[in-house]
């Protein structure tokens, strides 16, 4: 464990970081999603360095080293006919990386509802769905009974529904709230705090019990340029403390791991809200046992 990460886990007291917000996926998808983090600053004047360009197995010595004892493979199709094969690499990924949570996805698309209980069957204890890059309705009836066998079985999705870094036509609160009024069973972890629709999406965590968020890039001084959380919302996050998940976005990041750390703990909610949002929030959903 790196020494800046150790500090914070030690003062805690816990075993470790939960971290259910971390790229694992083919190589050559990875390699198309560092090319569009590449053009996006000559597009937007706004640099997105990856920071963790590295081989596989570096990277998972890297994300162990800082802590991390259990994390996601989030992976998600961009149209028709990923979906499924995804899965696979990512069922192969999870068996051969015991500290990986069994992340899987989908797509509206025939066949759907099959390979998602497919996934279900082989052990898939996480999704990820990605409106902004799927361009896809979450509530889209043909997902009715993918969202359905989710909320059945209890297991949640990670869900970048937000509209940063830019609005999607089904991104926001509309959408999902449109969702969760169907099911509202559905247990979701709202990417990126819901960035930058930070207080809608609280309100939503605040109506549905099976609503959480995950912490990603929010608050750090990238973000916080962007798109800063409002000082007047902070309060909730200490009231929605059970509900509020680590995420890093590693290893597409535009600056250090531990920074995502900092940023957290400079918000001075507290060691015991710390203490759940790295470690026991995850560690309850996931059922990590250390």
């Amino acid at each position: 464990m790196t020494s800046e990460s150790r500090g914070i886990v030690e003062r805690l007291g816990i075993p470790g970081l939960v971290d259910v917000h971390t790229h694992f996926m083919p190589q050559n998808v990875l390699d198309k999603v560092w090319a569009y983090f590449d053009a996006v600053g000559p597009l937007t004047g706004v640099e997105w360095p990856i920071t963790y360009r590295e081989e596989e197995e570096r990277r998972l010595a890297l994300l162990r080293g800082f802590g991390a004892v259990a994390f996601t493979a989030m992976l998600y199709p961009h149209k028709p006919g990923m979906a499924a094969w995804l899965n696979s690499w990512a069922a192969d990924f999870a068996a051969r990386t015991p500290d990986c949570l069994h992340t899987a996805t989908f797509y509206p698309e025939p066949g759907v509802d099959a390979y998602v209980h497919q996934a279900l069957g082989a052990g898939a204890r996480v999704f990820k769905v990605h409106l902004q890059v799927g361009g896809f309705d979450p509530a889209d009836t043909a997902l009715d009974g993918a969202w359905g066998a989710l909320a059945d079985s209890g297991t949640p999705a990670v869900v970048h529904c937000g509209s940063g870094p830019s609005p999607g036509n089904f991104t926001g609160p509309g959408p999902m709230g449109r969702l969760l009024a169907r099911h509202p069973r559905l247990r979701v972890i709202v990417a990126h705090m819901g960035m930058p629709e930070y207080g809608d999406f609280l309100d939503l965590a605040e109506r549905y019990e099976g609503v959480h968020l995950d912490t990603t890039m929010a608050f750090t001084d990238f973000s916080e340029r962007l798109a800063p959380f409002p000082e007047a919302e902070r309060k909730r996050l200490l009231d929605l403390g059970d509900r509020i998940l680590l995420g890093s976005d590693f290893p597409n990041i535009p600056y250090p791991y531990v920074h995502q750390l900092d940023a957290l703990e400079r918000l001075g909610l507290g060691d015991d809200w710390l203490r759940r949002v790295l470690y026991e929030n995850g560690a309850a959903m996931f059922h990590v046992k250390r």
